[in-house]
């Protein structure tokens, strides 16, 4: 997996004070995108043991609500198993840290394939700029969701995290 940029006390990606990690890599290219410099996947840097050990380091002031994964998208297929086990590896060693995360893909896809037990938040579905809205909280076009995934999990229908 690659990355652009681990960004520290972010306050736009999430709820609370965040760390944010920027994957390389989106197939969605949505137009209107606002991070295009991360579709492609060999682009950034490699994410090695420095940079794992740059975003633990990151989580663990007691201000720090969590992390956010965005990009490019996480979930794209150069990245889904190494994010999935790093959202793992922060919930088993940081239990008390949100994890959130974005990506283009639609929770009805993913759903079933993926192990999405360690995430609490995920916004789903690709930006639409006809449907932009800069008044949201957290989204880019009024399609995406803010998903309690713990809650769905549960619940079996999706259960928003708030509601723009």
């Amino acid at each position: 997996m690659n990355y652009h940029n681990i960004t520290k006390d972010d306050m736009l990606n999430g709820d609370g004070l965040r760390v944010v990690l920027w994957c390389a890599g989106c197939n969605h290219c949505c137009d209107g995108c606002q991070n295009p410099e991360t579709w492609d996947p060999s682009g950034g840097i490699a994410f090695d043991e420095a940079a794992k050990k740059e975003l633990f380091e990151a989580l663990e002031p007691d201000y720090i609500s969590g992390i956010t994964f965005s990009g490019g998208d996480p979930l794209h297929p150069f990245n889904r198993a190494e994010v999935l086990e790093l959202a793992k590896e922060i919930k088993e060693k940081m239990p008390e840290k949100t994890v959130w995360l974005y990506t283009g893909f639609l929770w009805e896809e993913i759903k079933d394939s993926l192990d999405l037990t360690n995430i609490d938040v995920l916004v789903d579905g690709e930006f639409k700029q006809e449907l932009n809205d800069n008044n949201l909280k957290w989204v880019g076009s009024s399609n995406q969701r803010i998903i309690d995934v713990q809650k769905t999990l549960v619940d079996g229908n999706i259960i928003l995290h708030c509601k723009n």
